[in-house]
């Protein structure tokens, strides 16, 4: 008996030794799945920093094996875990323009909140850069999900998203599939997926769209000939006379000291050229009509991208949706005119939800 007692005690501390193996290899590897990358850590945001928040630079990483970095805000003095929200967006900007102004406003709310940058640029990783993906880029917003529900200061049944421009779509996709996600918020929403298969208002039809595939596909053999990814240039500039009111308003936007940021794409030199091949072929809101969780889409009444909010409500079911149409707004006064973007509506649907 004494020796059938000290084999099993043998065995239970071989077993105990294993598990303590196997818990460091899995931290180890999780910290192995994380490159390092080079974080700004001086204050370098178009918007002022909250005396009534704390800011930390952060980093997770997506199934792909992407290091994203995003800006933690929490609210000052706050105990137990919060309600948490993930903010991404526009396409082509960075987390230090208009998604780190919602998520630091909504941090002084009380949510803790993080604005991130999404694969492929800002101060995140994934190359090559510059490139966007309906499918990578839908993950970034699991993969923050990933993220903030294992934080103890987060309570993992209250995760919310929001979603910024092009990036609104990508957060309506995330909701489609991620059942994690309780609320998500769209503001001043582009469907990527339309507008690159369709153009502006759906002008495009499929001869122009083959043409389209050509160019595209050209410049793919260019590229790979060349070692390089040709740039498809951010906003326009110098501004041409007559520019359509829309491009003005990027342009007044992310051209000027008011939004300009040296990381962003649309301040820059934009996107790879050939960005907008997956979006042609692969419609991002395919099951948004399936998302049972709450949605608030809000948009301005005087946006060019009204028609995308308008019709991807269209589609989504259930009694806890809700399209918000702001009186005489722009697309781009949703970026950061603090008195047209609607916070209070905002922070009572996420408090309504994220319950």
């Amino acid at each position: 008996m004494k020796k059938i007692v000290t084999v099993l005690t043998a065995f239970a501390l071989c077993f105990c030794v294993a598990g303590n193996l196997q818990a460091a290899y899995s931290n180890q590897n999780e910290k192995n799945m994380e490159q390092k990358q080079q974080l700004t850590e001086t204050w370098d945001k178009t918007f002022a920093q909250s005396n009534k928040v704390e800011h930390t630079k952060i980093t997770f990483h997506n199934r792909y094996g992407i290091t994203l970095v995003a800006d933690m805000y929490k609210p000052k003095n706050s105990n137990g875990k919060l309600p948490a929200i993930a903010v991404s967006g526009p396409f082509g900007a960075v987390k230090e323009q208009s998604s780190g102004l919602y998520a630091q406003t909504l941090a002084e709310r009380g949510f803790l909140t993080i604005a991130f940058d999404p694969s492929f640029t800002g101060e995140s990783s994934g190359e090559p850069r510059y490139v966007a993906s309906p499918d990578i880029n839908t993950e970034d917003f699991c993969a923050a999900v990933d993220y903030l529900s294992t934080r103890d200061d987060v309570d993992a049944e209250r995760i919310g998203i929001l979603g910024i421009c092009g990036w609104g779509g990508m957060a309506l996709n995330a909701a489609a599939i991620d059942t994690r996600i309780k609320a998500t918020v769209t503001s001043t929403m582009y469907d990527m997926s339309r507008v690159n298969a369709n153009g502006y208002f759906d002008s495009m039809d499929s001869d122009a769209r083959y043409e389209l595939r050509k160019q595209l596909n050209a410049q793919r053999t260019e590229d790979y000939r060349n070692g390089t990814y040709k740039r498809a240039g951010g906003v326009v500039d110098p501004l041409p006379e007559d520019a359509p009111q829309f491009v003005k308003d990027y342009y007044g936007y992310y051209k000027t000291k008011r939004g300009y940021h040296v990381r962003s794409l649309n301040s820059n030199d934009g996107w790879n050229v050939t960005s907008s091949l997956s979006f042609i072929n692969m419609p991002i809101l395919t099951y948004s009509n399936e998302i049972r969780s709450a949605v608030l889409m809000i948009h301005g009444e005087k946006a060019h991208s009204r028609y995308f909010s308008e019709d991807a409500f269209k589609k989504l079911t259930g009694d806890n949706k809700e399209l918000l149409i702001i009186p005489g707004a722009n697309h781009v006064d949703l970026y950061d005119n603090l008195e047209v973007i609607p916070f209070d509506k905002i922070e009572k649907f996420f408090r309504d939800n994220l319950k």
